[in-house]
C-alpha cells in the first residue's frame, strides 16, 4: 500500500472516531505523519466523547497500576525493616519511650514545677506503646491512668470514646471540645476520633526522672 492510500486509509479511521494509537495499529507510519494527515479532521460530539472517555479509562488503569506497584514495592520494604528491629531489650525500650516523650510529652518548667507525666497524641498505635512503656519501664499500672478525649465540636464523640476505650482499655473519664475554627476540615467522618491525652497520677517525680533521662542523653552526645 502506498503513502498515499495509507493517508486514505487513517482518514476514514479517524472519521469513524479511532484515536490516534487506534489508528497507528493499522496504518504503519509515525505519529507526526498522521497528526499532519488529520489535523483537519473533525469529530461529532459523540466521537470526541468516546476518545475523552477512553483516555479517562487509560488514566485510571495507569494510576491503579501505579498504586499496585507502590503496594508490592512497600510491603518489600516493609519485609526488609522487619529484619532490622528484631529482639527489643528493656534499655532499648526505655530509650524509645523516652525520646516519645521528649517529643510528644509535657514537660515540667518554671512556672509549673510540678507537673506530672502528661502524654498526647491522635495514634493509637504510639499510644498504646507509651502506655506499655509506662508498665514494662516505670512500672505504671493502667488504675494510674487517666485517659482524656480532646475532639472538635462537630465530631462523632460518641464514637471516638468507644473507640479509644476499646483500644487501649483505658476509660475516657473526660471530653473535651475544641471549637471549628475552619468552616472545612479534613478530619471529619467516622474516621476522625480526635486525640486522647494519658495523665499519670502523682507522678511529678516520674517526670523529673525523664527529664534527667533526656538530660543524660544529651551529655553523652555532648549536647548542651
Amino acid at each position: 500500500m502506498s503513502l498515499s492510500e495509507y493517508k486514505i486509509q487513517a482518514i476514514k479511521l479517524r472519521k469513524k472516531g479511532l484515536s490516534y494509537s487506534e489508528i497507528l495499529k493499522n496504518i504503519p507510519v509515525a505519529k507526526s505523519t498522521l497528526a499532519l494527515w488529520l489535523h483537519s479532521v473533525g469529530l461529532s460530539k459523540k466521537q470526541k466523547q468516546r476518545l475523552t472517555d477512553k483516555k479517562l479509562a487509560s488514566a485510571l488503569r495507569g494510576a491503579a497500576r501505579k498504586k499496585e506497584i507502590r503496594i508490592q514495592k512497600t510491603q518489600v520494604i516493609f519485609q526488609k525493616a522487619a529484619k532490622d528491629i528484631k529482639n527489643i531489650s528493656q534499655r532499648e525500650l526505655l530509650l524509645i519511650g523516652m525520646a516519645l516523650y521528649w517529643a510528644e510529652g509535657s514537660k515540667q518548667k518554671d512556672n509549673n514545677i510540678s507537673a506530672r507525666v502528661r502524654f498526647s497524641n491522635s495514634d493509637p498505635k504510639m499510644i498504646k506503646l507509651f502506655l506499655l512503656w509506662l508498665n514494662k519501664v516505670c512500672g505504671i499500672e493502667l488504675s494510674d491512668v487517666r485517659c482524656d478525649l480532646y475532639i472538635h465540636e462537630k465530631a462523632n464523640s460518641i464514637n471516638a470514646k468507644s473507640f479509644w476505650e476499646k483500644e487501649i482499655n483505658v476509660p475516657v473519664e473526660s471530653i473535651y471540645y475544641k471549637k471549628s475554627k475552619f468552616t472545612k476540615r479534613k478530619n471529619i467522618g467516622d474516621n476522625y476520633v480526635g486525640l486522647v491525652s494519658i495523665n499519670v497520677k502523682r507522678s511529678a517525680d516520674l517526670n523529673r526522672k525523664i527529664s534527667g533521662w533526656i538530660e543524660s542523653v544529651c551529655n553523652y552526645w555532648g549536647i548542651v
